[in-house]
């Protein structure tokens, strides 16, 4: 597993609980590094979703090594319900979520996703669709400004924008380098010392694989699967992708806040029980050791769920 390290790999082993027998879903295979882990700590069956066909085929090596027991699914974590009823699964002990992008995906300049190489200005998972370079060179100003700033919180959005557009009437914008020195450019330093190119690419990435509304997905279809007992783990690193897993984990566990008595709502019979408790009332960060030997691991933040039994539930 050269270049990948798992983030927060014995906190989410602690979250899960891998046993014997057990069936559970990877989500987000990437590297691999969590899929091993759980394989290695129980005689389980894992099933591994990635959207990246580069990851589906690293994947082989891992399935050698536990022959029979992982079964490696190119797809998307937000059509789960479909992929594993494909195969006969109806019901999981356990699904993990690793969100974002992954480290061989940064790490190889071919695929666009970084601004610390020169490479295509591609970003696409499944390397099929729209591309960053399309949507940089094709997006009206008003369009690529609100992206910039409501997927990579990007307080210079309408700055960057209007110079995309100024630089594209020249020539295409189809490298990430050219793109990383135009946002330099224009921006001041940021205080935090963050690269000036980092929110611009990040929002770009997100909006080119439509990771939130994956993320939407790939949460209802794990709770959806899940078994009595069974639980949800996710390492989220976006500020957005994070907000999303703590509002549906707090909606599924109905600790949504209470409903003031001024709203009609509160009039109406009280709601269901709870299907679900919350593992992690707060969520887990790395720690300090582990950030200093994995600088990617550092926004890491994991929240978990576990459904309760009809009788639990009750």
């Amino acid at each position: 597993m050269s270049g990948h390290l798992p983030v927060l790999l014995d906190e989410v082993l602690a979250a899960l609980g891998p046993r014997d027998d057990a069936q559970y879903c990877d989500g987000t295979f990437g590297g691999g590094g969590y899929a091993a882990a759980i394989l290695g700590a129980a005689r389980c069956t894992l099933y591994a979703i990635d959207r990246d066909p580069d990851a589906i085929a690293r994947g082989a090596a891992i399935a050698a090594r536990f022959p029979g027991r992982l079964h490696l699914i190119e797809g998307r974590f937000g059509d789960m319900l479909a992929l594993l009823e494909a195969r006969g699964m109806a019901a999981l002990d356990g699904v993990v979520l690793d969100l974002g992008v992954s480290s061989f995906q940064l790490d190889e300049a071919e695929r666009g996703f970084s601004f610390r190489f020169d490479g295509p200005l591609d970003m696409r998972m499944e390397r099929g669709g729209r591309s960053a370079a399309d949507m940089v060179n094709t997006l009206p100003e008003g369009d690529l400004a609100d992206l910039l700033f409501t997927l990579g919180e990007e307080r210079h959005a309408r700055r960057i924008a209007r110079a995309i557009l100024a630089a594209r009437r020249e020539a295409p914008i189809t490298t990430t380098l050219r793109l990383a020195e135009l946002i330099r450019g224009v921006t001041p330093r940021d205080p935090s010392g963050l690269d000036r190119a980092t929110r611009s690419f990040q929002a770009l990435r997100i909006a080119v694989n439509d990771e939130l509304g994956e993320v939407e997905r790939g949460l209802a279809a794990a709770a959806a699967l899940l078994a009595p007992g069974g639980r949800l783990v996710v390492v989220a690193f976006h500020s957005l992708e994070d907000r999303l897993v703590k509002r549906f984990m707090a909606a599924a566990t109905g600790r949504a806040g209470n409903v003031s008595r001024h709203d009609p709502s509160a009039l109406q019979a009280p709601a269901a029980p709870p299907a679900f408790r919350l593992l992690t009332p707060r969520a887990i960060r790395p720690t300090a050791a582990e950030a200093d030997r994995n600088p990617r691991a550092r926004s890491g933040r994991l929240r978990a769920l576990e459904r309760l039994s009809v009788r639990d539930a009750a």
